[in-house]
């Protein structure tokens, strides 16, 4: 509108309800999701997200519900509650303006009540009473219910033109997590990291969350990889029982079958910890030491300085601490 020689222009800018809502749906999560992980009411998640402040309970408990929030997502929490506090004084300023009242705390009213033992005794008893219901509750509730599964990263449908993929996520704190039925550690919180090393075109990797109680989740992503390996040709005049005098050191690893996990340390730095793939490659490089542990070590071949030395033991269960350095004979 022109008015007075001005245009006047609006200027939109995302609540802290819309931006919960469009990072919550970026991860392709509902509101149910968000509950069930946060443990946070349905309604509370909705009031928030439709800005209806005025429905929700005290701020200590709403800052709690955004830090969890924050966490699922992945997101500084800090950033929330501040736009959080920033919006309720607005709102409640608009609310003072239009003559809405905000409702007073009642006083406490202060009885004649005695605290006898017997009633102490009563209490504790029916205390102890309830608290047996709850846990019997929970404990139902966990045995009938699969374990939360959340995936923060990738996405279900990921392309990259590397070899290599992160995968995080939460899951219940007792759970337990399998990558293509290779376990992964989850700490305290229920999170979860693992690096994995995949194989040119398309990889399906499942990802299983198993609690206590034997249920399952389960979700499947899938990899496209572009990732092209150079090929290191052989020459016919080195000597096929010792390496090169170059001080550089080369090896390629790869994986039949996987996934296999596996751990690179090159000059004494930690190189590579995470699982491969089947078919799955990956080269390193040294100048006076590496050392190889591998989950599996009939299923993990090597290269060394371009010399195809086969796999790392005849034996399938896990060999630590292979060493190469400039005096390693093939």
């Amino acid at each position: 509108m022109i008015g007075n020689g001005f245009i006047k222009k609006s200027v939109g800018t995302m609540t802290l309800g819309e931006k919960l809502k469009k990072f919550r749906n970026d991860r392709r999560l509902g509101l149910n999701d968000i509950s069930r992980v946060t443990k946070i009411p349905f309604k509370y998640l909705q009031y928030l997200e439709d800005g209806m402040y005025e429905k929700l309970p005290a701020d200590v408990y709403v800052k709690g519900f955004l830090r969890n929030y924050a966490e699922v997502l992945g997101l500084d929490e800090h950033i929330f509650v501040r736009l959080f506090e920033k919006e309720k004084g607005i709102n409640k300023n608009l609310r003072k303006q239009n003559g809405i009242v905000e409702e007073k705390v009642k006083p406490l009213n202060i009885s004649s009540f005695v605290v006898t033992p017997k009633i102490m005794a009563t209490t504790a008893i029916t205390i102890l009473i309830l608290a047996g219901v709850f846990y019997l509750y929970s404990e139902f509730g966990s045995f009938s219910d699969n374990p939360r599964l959340v995936i923060l990263s990738p996405e279900k449908n990921y392309s990259t033109s590397g070899n290599s993929v992160v995968i995080e996520g939460v899951t219940d704190a007792d759970g337990k997590i399998f990558i293509n039925n290779q376990p992964v550690l989850v700490d305290e919180n229920g999170k979860f990291r693992e690096s994995l090393i995949v194989q040119s075109g398309t990889s399906a990797i499942n990802i299983r969350a198993v609690n206590k109680f034997e249920k399952e989740t389960l979700e499947i992503l899938t990899i496209q990889s572009t990732y092209q390996e150079v090929q290191v040709e052989n020459k016919p005049e080195e000597n096929l029982n010792t390496i090169t005098e170059s001080k550089s050191l080369k090896i390629e690893v790869r994986v039949d079958p996987g996934p296999v996990w596996l751990s690179v340390e090159t000059d004494g730095n930690l190189a590579f910890s995470g699982t491969m793939l089947t078919g799955a490659t990956q080269s390193f490089e040294g100048e006076n030491k590496i050392v190889v542990t591998s989950g599996s070590g009939k299923a993990t071949f090597i290269k060394f300085n371009g010399k195809d030395i086969g796999p790392l033991s005849q034996d399938s269960g896990i060999v630590r601490g292979v060493t190469f350095t400039p005096e390693t004979k093939i």
